[in-house]
């Protein structure tokens, strides 16, 4: 562990700032790096394929995390926020390298559930889907047109690091790119308000990928069509649809995903 007192120490340069530095490499102040904040998510960072720069922190949160081959700088809560340009009550924080992205194959093969996404563009809505498909046997997730970056610091804070842990790519061509799921023996379910068939109702598909839409208009047209079919969520009157994350959370267990 490495003691720093002086909050313009040029060691801590990637944490300052941290709302800038959080942004895209092509924004300005970016530097496209993935975040975990607190003692959880940073654990999960440290055991997944996301290779560690530095660590970040006050002792007492420092000395509860596993060694890591990368610089650890300890300080206190005061220089870490005038460093951070806030106050993090989570005590620690740490920074990794996007490794390559994977493949659609590696993914997809040998998984039985997955989740595609459509439009998802809200940070913590992404983080929290990413969070119950962890929770709920989940093998991997596909983001389709439109989708945020799951690597967002927001989005890695509200997973609990999952995100981290999770596999997931991008598929394209959209919606073209669901046929190699068919191909590949997955049913597709389409999860929108105007389902046919009512999600309890429906028999778990030995391999199936729900489908999920933006937070706003939902699914597109096109891509309900490319699915095998669409289910809905029955709802009480007066209520027209759940959360993305929610829903989703409802349509993996209703469909034994995680059983």
């Amino acid at each position: 562990m490495i003691e720093v007192t002086d909050p313009d120490d040029p060691r801590l340069d990637e944490y300052r700032f941290l709302r800038t530095a959080d942004r895209r490499p092509d924004r300005p102040g970016g530097l496209g790096l993935v975040i975990a904040e607190g003692t959880i998510a940073v654990s999960r960072m440290l055991a997944s394929r996301y290779p560690v720069r530095s660590m970040l922190g006050v002792r007492r949160k420092l000395e509860t995390l596993p060694p890591v081959d990368a610089p650890v700088y300890v300080t206190t809560a005061e220089v870490m926020a005038e460093v951070i340009g806030f106050h993090l009550n989570r005590g620690v924080l740490a920074m990794a390298d996007r490794p390559e992205p994977l493949s659609v194959s590696s993914v997809i093969d040998g998984a039985r559930r997955l989740v595609v996404l459509e439009g998802v563009g809200d940070h913590e809505n992404l983080g929290a889907l990413f969070r119950n498909a962890a929770g709920l046997g989940v093998d991997g997730v596909l983001l389709g047109a439109g989708c945020s970056d799951p690597l967002y610091r927001r989005s890695v804070r509200v997973s609990m690091g999952h995100v981290l842990a999770v596999p997931f790519t991008t598929l394209s061509p959209w919606p073209d790119g669901l046929k190699l799921l068919q191909d590949n023996g997955f049913t597709v379910m389409a999860l929108a308000p105007a389902g046919a068939a009512d999600l309890s109702s429906v028999t778990p598909p030995v391999k199936a990928a729900v489908m999920l839409g933006s937070e706003g208009p939902g699914l597109t047209a096109e891509a309900i069509a490319a699915a095998d079919m669409a289910v809905k969520i029955p709802m009480v009157g007066g209520v027209d649809s759940l959360n993305v994350a929610t829903a989703g959370a409802v349509a993996f267990y209703a469909l034994g995903l995680g059983r």
